[in-house]
């Protein structure tokens, strides 16, 4: 199918396999939509798999909303060396000593829980940060050194969940929890160095990105069975308060303001978020917090996502940040499909 514009607005959430890069996995989807306008929201490394959300059509003017949020990974850490691109990757440029305490259980446990908090991290070299227009990883490919600044980040959770000793080949499996911006490969490469052994990413996988977790999302193949039909609700992605203003349709497409008293802020209850549920049910309540300064907040027309408002304290008013020409579905019945919709 030729490649242009499809009528299509929808998100999907792709349960990305290790040795695709993230712009592979964008390309199949545009083969799999006809549609140009697909867009990822969160570089994953060509060896992680896992949760990677993608919008396709108007849909991908979402990115800026999807990006940037907290997430969860499983990793596998090598113990013994250094690699070039701080994974299995690369070429091996150092070696360390695997003490004997790296062995003992006891051990291993309360140094991976010591290491949540606030650290001052250095991106790895192989990464597509840019330095004078240039992607870090374009220039360590040259044999350049590119000079990365240390960013703050946070471990909010570090667990070990396994020990894996086989021969001379000692690795952890670790649960980590994570501020936006965190490099895995980079917390990683930091561990072996401050434990004198070295180590480097063997296995990576992301369970969660922002609202999206790996329940959500689907391999490439299912993708390619349901097509539309794998379409998940942008209102629960982004996670914001969200109104249902019908009855101010008009005055959303043209991107006018809206008063405090028209948008009737609603919130998620409790609830499976799996379930089929409408918007008729309990999962469904009214919130009594007024809005606060630049809060944003999803506007449902005929139950499509239109609008992205923002809260204008100063005028006491929301104002569109952005207003969408063909809606984002929420509902895959919406193209005739028989499987089970995430929507509220």
């Amino acid at each position: 199918m030729k490649r242009g514009s499809s009528g299509l607005s929808l998100v999907v959430a792709v349960n990305k396999p290790s040795g695709m890069s993230s712009h592979d996995v964008v390309n199949r989807c545009r083969r799999i939509f006809g549609e140009r306008r697909v867009g990822h929201t969160g570089t994953l490394d060509p060896l992680a798999s896992g949760v990677l959300p993608i919008c396709v059509g108007p849909a991908t003017r979402l990115d800026k909303y999807l990006t940037g949020h907290d997430k969860r990974y499983r990793v596998t850490m090598a113990l013994g060396c250094e690699t070039s691109t701080d994974d299995v990757m690369g070429e091996v440029i150092a070696r360390g000593t695997v003490m004997p305490d790296l062995l003992d259980g006891s051990f291993a446990d309360a140094y991976v829980a010591g290491f949540v908090g606030k650290h001052e991290q250095v991106p790895p070299r192989y990464s597509a940060i840019k330095i004078a227009g240039k992607k870090a990883y374009e220039l360590a490919r040259k044999g350049d050194e590119p000079e990365l600044a240390p960013r703050s980040i946070e471990v909010y959770e570090s667990r070990l969940v396994e020990r894996v000793v086989v021969d001379d080949e000692v690795r952890w499996v670790i649960d980590f929890s994570v501020s936006k911006g965190t490099y895995i490969r980079a917390l990683v490469r930091d561990m072996g160095r401050e434990l004198g052994c070295r180590a480097y990413v063997s296995a990576l996988e992301r369970r969660l990105a922002g609202t999206l977790d790996l329940e959500d999302c689907v391999n490439l193949d299912t993708l390619e069975a349901l097509g539309v039909n794998a379409a998940i609700d942008p209102v629960r992605v982004l996670g914001f308060r969200f109104a249902f203003a019908d009855d101010y349709a008009k005055t959303i497409e043209s991107g006018g303001k809206l008063s405090v008293r028209a948008v009737k802020l609603h919130e998620y209850g409790l609830y499976d978020r799996r379930e089929n549920v409408c918007a008729c049910t309990t999962s469904l309540s009214s919130s009594s917090q007024p809005p606060a300064p630049d809060e944003l907040v999803s506007l449902i027309v005929e139950n499509r996502l239109k609008a992205v408002y923002r809260f204008d304290a100063e005028r006491n008013c929301f104002r569109p940040d952005c207003v969408f020409a063909t809606p984002v579905v929420r509902h895959a019945v919406e193209f005739g499909g028989n499987v089970p919709s995430f929507s509220i």
